[in-house]
């Protein structure tokens, strides 16, 4: 989707290397080139130039938006193809493929499938987080934590003093929660109901003891949003409490906000408070909390948690397969730190939300019933009606997280489950080199497919490079402006001259600063 920078050189001179090293051992050796449609990052820089041209997908069919993505990929594709061969990459480019070729979406297609028969798969109303500008949801992996500090609102909610930073949620809050244990609260029993003045008038709230509660945090009670909350979700799951939702997928709030109904929930944030302290129910507020708030990594816009019908994986019984595999010396991983960084991920694995709302991808082969929302896979496109409810069903909109895909890369290029030579020679491969910073995006996730799906490693070891940052440390970025284009230090110092930079001067576990200044200094030296 875009033109390579300094650390797209890195990996090709690395490779390189690599491949050429085997050949001249007289080993059969296999470098397959490869591009991914990369999904959701795709989409958004495509976004931002219909932005320039003031438009908006919104104002586009999915048909519309899908072919005009294809055309600017297509020549983005080509063109960084021959930058790739101006850098000396030397692999088999008659075996080139793309995650959009049928043969990719072969493969997705028939895991996705085997994934159901294993009861591995589910479609379920979950908690997600949501991107409200972008109108998608996103893994726990593509969202980032800012550290904030704002206001912390202590309110009073009947007998009991709550604690918030989002009281614009608080409007579906009928439930007030404690420990069963917590001495204190011991005169109330878990059921027990009153009325209290709350942000619209009167309300009647109920009791629930659980567990799960901190008694030790702020007073020990809490109220509960199972719509906006994934703690409080789990917690209305557990006692099969119904809950609504407060907040809109544009970030603004629904009619059970009353007065603030259709207000962006940053400007109604402070409407409100003026509002319970007009009631007299504020009875304090914290001026210097400091938490961490989930963020798009694309745009930085807060991600609000959302209840949504979406496909979720399983993952607990493919990680146990991915963990052995290392710990049993099947995969070597450079470094220690990393392979702890490994284990650590997949031993705290949740289930893997692959539904995305958006056009530029692989679509999902299901149907989905719009009566009771059940979804059923039809890779042969003939449901015609729900299999639980005989409703109507419709094609699933969505499209698959492009990790999904790329996550199979190993063998759906090589042609399974067909059985062919290409296969049974070279998968697994002997070596995966990439960035230490995909990690468990990628490698993590080639590890869990090919492990289910073929019951064999998909390589044999993990070579992770460090990034090549700036001189103030930033991975190099369009937006920032701080890019190095190798192919303008190609055309006036020559490739090897690149090459051998990248060698010498880039740690090879490590981040490393890349500057023009640097280089030059280095050239002038003799590299």
């Amino acid at each position: 989707n875009g033109s390579l920078h300094a650390g797209h050189a890195l990996f090709v001179t690395l490779q390189d290397i690599m491949i050429r090293f085997a050949r001249m051992q007289g080993k059969r050796a296999l470098w397959l080139p490869g591009s991914d449609h990369a999904g959701f990052e795709t989409q958004v820089v495509y976004e931002k130039q219909l932005e320039k041209e003031g438009r908006s997908r919104f104002d586009m069919t999915p048909e519309q938006l899908h072919g005009e993505i294809m055309e600017f990929v297509l020549s983005k594709k080509s063109f960084m193809e021959n930058q790739l061969r101006e850098l000396g990459a030397s692999c088999d480019w008659s075996r080139a493929m793309f995650t959009l070729d049928e043969r990719v979406i072969k493969t997705v297609y028939d895991t996705f499938k085997k994934l159901e028969d294993d009861k591995l798969l589910y479609r379920g109303a979950r908690i997600v987080n949501w991107c409200p500008k972008h109108q998608t949801s996103l893994s726990n992996l593509e969202t980032e934590r800012e550290t904030r500090t704002e206001n912390f609102y202590y309110l009073q909610y009947g007998p009991f003093v709550i604690a918030t930073a989002r009281p614009e949620t608080k409007f579906g809050d009928k439930y007030v929660v404690m420990h069963p244990d917590d001495a204190r609260y011991k005169e109330y029993k878990h059921g027990d109901t009153f009325t209290c003045e709350w942000i619209n008038g009167p309300v009647t709230a109920t009791v629930i003891k659980d567990d799960c509660i901190d008694m030790e945090l702020g007073t020990g009670v809490m109220t509960i949003t199972p719509w906006h909350d994934a703690t409080d979700f789990d917690i209305a799951k557990r006692h099969n409490l119904p809950y609504e939702q407060v907040i809109d997928w544009r970030g603004k709030l629904l009619p059970i906000a009353g007065e603030f109904a259709g207000t962006n929930i940053k400007e109604a944030r402070g409407k409100i408070v003026e509002k319970l302290k007009s009631k007299g129910l504020v009875t304090k507020i914290d001026e210097k909390y400091t938490h961490e708030v989930p963020v798009c990594y694309k745009c930085s816009r807060e991600i609000e948690p959302q209840v949504r019908s979406q496909w979720f994986i399983k993952m607990q019984p493919l990680a146990e397969k991915a963990l052995e595999a290392e710990k049993s010396g099947a995969i070597n991983i450079l470094t220690d730190q990393h392979k702890k960084v490994y284990e650590h991920w997949l031993t705290n694995i949740q289930d893997w939300n692959i539904s995305r709302q958006i056009v530029w991808g692989i679509p999902i082969p299901a149907k989905i019933c719009d009566a009771c929302h059940e979804g059923f896979v039809d890779l042969e496109n003939n449901i015609t009606t729900c299999k639980k409810c005989n409703g109507a069903v419709r094609p699933d909109p969505d499209t698959f997280d492009t990790w999904f895909s790329s996550g199979m890369w190993t063998f759906s290029t090589l042609g399974w489950p067909e059985k062919n030579t290409d296969l049974e020679t070279f998968h697994p491969t002997d070596l995966l080199e990439t960035g230490h910073d995909i990690l468990f995006f990628w490698v993590a996730r080639m590890v869990l497919f090919s492990t289910y799906a073929l019951n064999e490693v998909p390589f044999k070891h993990v070579y992770l490079h460090g990034l090549v940052r700036d001189a103030q440390g930033r991975k190099m970025s369009k937006s920032l402006g701080n890019v190095i284009d190798p192919i303008t230090i190609v055309d006036e110092y020559g490739v090897d001259a690149l090459r051998y930079f990248l060698l010498r001067h880039i740690h090879p576990t490590e981040d490393s600063e890349f500057t023009m200044e640097l280089f030059k200094g280095a050239y002038t030296a003799g590299l």
